[in-house]
């Protein structure tokens, strides 16, 4: 036996002693396939905002008049004192981004969506997209292709529309669209706290000083539970577990469930019924007694007989060709899996869609979804497409689809008002001859690695500069109204639609809000501007004629980070914006609002708002605003680690929630009442 050989044969028997001896190690669930690809996802984008401030002086950003991750928990308990020490901290989420590459292309007619003629078909544009990759992989870069596909579905924005105080006394998640209910971390009814909490939810009695842990729920080691609901007596737990489908031959497949639970009586939860669909989870919505569901279901390289590898499922059940939504290409690697149940009846019939493509941000309304993607096409700047959908009673519909140039930073720059749906987008340079975005376009990587690896935003190919335009489509997504190059050198950082007025925000040096009168959705304007130091992440209407922003204090160069920025901008007269106050949160670097609107509590009758911010320590805020003192700090709360906090109030009490430990304090003076650790 020749020694290349032997060397084979050596590691083949070194290698089945080591499969030996792990054959009876059980996994953790941590470590299980949909836990393992949740926590990558949740570090990249963790990841890619470190990278801001070493690159701040060559980002680019404006504000302007219009309109996921959720990092894992740790143990511990909470800490006193309220210093504030340097260190890095988290930048904007993943920006999806473009540029204008010669003359404006016209955006496309409006078409029906399309459903699948059969599995045949679905197969056919798998196979593409797959030869697609494959032919631009021996360019040895990142292809629009293989950037497409790598951008996660984001239903999060750094803006939503808060659950104000209820008549029942209890706060509510901060969720994206009024009346449109979101799952979280953490709930109340206003008598109990339901903490999700690693991988157990526990039920804690609030109904007296004195709180009192009565029940918990964990599930099986292999499911990875991400947010739960709670609402008319029902505790929804949401999580992704998974399984082993025989199309595959030992292929481990995610599956998202909604498992639903009677907490009538606290201290016995009951289960109803699983809903369960393929995919990792993403997000849910509730509206009017129903909830619906959203999965991310990637296909995997199969034979076209291994259909359950590339079809989603729901129930167990493969979803019908003619309830799968073609994209507007000829290629497609994953679906946007929706289905829908009544929460007071999750037994009974369910409906579902899957929209196939590549995937990309999604955004609900309180009538409809809109589900768009990056569009990538050789010699042509990037694009979105966007495909609505029409939800109500639990019926899902495909309505209309079309494209428009650009792409969007997140959810929150795309909001629908009285039946028009409004958007900015970033224009940015066309994809090359060679299929490889130009560095300053690369997407789904953050704009922190674009900035990084190019830090002009000027294409130097095409000599064309980034900008960004704002749309406006009416009810079948025919465009009515526009204006383009605005903002130019600038991404968009923040956005916030307010009926007839929107703002959004961008950055260079300077954050210039910009105010834009929608009231004519033919002819939108531009009436007012205002540049001012930093810029801000988040933005939140706070009571009449005010817009509350969260972001970044930077020096007069726009390079070094001063710290978080509160800033209260003066909307009663959008044509002349002000900034009336602003405060700074020194060494703290970075905040979870940045990244995720429903960390932040905000009560606007009550006149608080409350999130975390890093530095070298990790604090929770609570601030007060008023036109004479501007913010004022009333709470603060130094954390032992870095926890996915919550603050919430019900009753005369506020509460804060740091992994399994919670503090309650008067409403009034915020001194301490009582403590639990779970």
């Amino acid at each position: 036996m020749d020694e290349k050989n032997r060397n084979e044969t050596e590691l083949e028997q070194i290698e089945n002693e080591i499969r030996g001896l792990t054959d009876d190690v059980q996994v953790p669930p941590s470590l299980e396939p949909g836990a393992v690809e949740e926590i990558l996802k949740e570090r990249s984008k963790q990841k890619k905002k470190a990278y801001r401030w070493k690159y701040a002086g060559l980002a680019a950003a404006a504000c302007l008049c219009v309109v996921i991750g959720t990092a894992a928990a740790t143990g511990g308990v909470l800490s006193g004192g309220s210093d504030r020490d340097s260190g890095t901290g988290f930048g904007k989420a993943e920006r999806e981004s473009t540029v204008q590459y010669g003359a404006a292309q016209e955006n496309d007619p409006v078409s029906e969506l399309t459903a699948a003629a059969d599995y045949d078909e679905i197969y056919e544009y798998i196979q593409a997209e797959q030869e697609q990759a494959e032919k631009q992989a021996r360019y040895g870069g990142s292809t629009a292709v293989d950037i497409a596909s790598a951008e996660e579905s984001a239903f999060s924005g750094n803006a939503g529309a808060t659950a104000e105080s209820s008549s029942a006394g209890y706060s509510d998640t901060n969720v994206r669209e009024e009346s449109v209910g979101e799952a979280d971390s953490v709930k109340t009814d206003g008598e109990n706290l339901y903490i999700l909490d690693g991988q157990t939810v526990y039920i804690v009695g609030i109904g007296s000083e004195e709180m009192q842990e009565l029940s918990e729920i964990s599930l099986d080691g292999d499911c990875y539970i991400r947010e739960i609901y709670v609402e008319g007596g029902k505790l929804v737990l949401l999580y992704t577990r998974t399984e082993i489908i025989s199309g595959g031959d030992g292929y481990y497949q995610p599956l998202t469930c909604a498992e639903v639970y009677d907490v009538r009586d606290p201290s016995s939860p009951e289960k109803i019924n699983t809903v369960s669909q393929s995919g990792n989870y993403n997000t849910m919505r509730v509206r009017d007694g129903y909830v619906y569901l959203f999965s991310d279901f990637y296909t995997a390289g199969a034979a076209r007989t291994d259909t359950d590898l590339y079809i989603p499922e729901v129930q167990g059940k493969l979803i019908e060709a003619s309830s799968i939504y073609m994209p507007p290409g000829k290629m497609g690697s994953q679906y946007t899996v929706i289905s829908s149940f009544e929460l007071d009846d999750p037994s009974g019939k369910t409906d579902s869609r899957a929209v196939f493509g590549t995937g990309g941000i999604c955004y609900v309304s309180g009538n409809n979804i809109y589900i768009t993607e990056a569009y990538y096409e050789t010699g042509e700047k990037p694009r979105t497409s966007i495909r609505k959908l029409s939800y109500g009673d639990g019926k899902l519909d495909g309505v209309a689809q079309t494209k428009v140039d650009g792409t969007l930073n997140d959810s929150f720059c795309i909001d629908e008002y009285d039946g028009y749906l409004r958007m900015v987008v970033t224009i940015e340079p066309a994809v090359m001859d060679d299929g490889i975005m130009p560095l300053t376009g690369l997407t789904g990587f953050g704009a922190d690695n674009r900035e990084e690896a190019d830090g002009d935003s000027l294409n130097s190919a095409s000599g064309q500069v980034v900008s960004n335009t704002l749309y406006v489509l009416d009810e079948e997504l025919e465009t009515v109204g526009e204006i383009s190059g605005l903002a130019e050198e600038e991404y968009v950082y923040s956005a916030r639609f307010m009926g007839d007025i929107g703002y959004f925000v961008t950055f260079k040096q300077v954050d210039p809000l910009f105010s834009v009168d929608l009231a004519d959705p033919e002819n939108p304007k531009i009436i007012g501007e205002l540049k001012i130091p930093g810029f801000s992440e988040y933005l939140h209407p706070y009571g009449d004629g005010r817009l509350l922003g969260i972001g970044m204090s930077v020096d007069e160069k726009g390079v070094a980070a001063e710290g978080v920025k509160l800033s209260m901008f003066d909307v009663s007269n959008p044509k002349n914006v002000k900034e009336a106050a602003n405060f700074v949160l020194e060494d703290m670097y970075g905040s979870d609002v940045f990244y995720n609107y429903r960390a932040v509590f905000v009560d606007t009758e009550k006149n608080l708002f409350g999130f975390s911010a890093y530095g070298d320590e990790t604090e929770y805020f609570v601030f007060t605003y008023d036109d004479i003192n501007g913010f004022q700090e009333v709470f603060s709360r130094r954390l032992s680690g870095y926890y996915d906090t919550r603050g919430l109030y019900a009753g005369e009490r506020f509460y804060l929630v740091a992994g399994n430990t919670v503090e309650s304090y008067s409403l009034s003076d915020f001194e301490k009442v009582d403590d639990i650790v779970l």
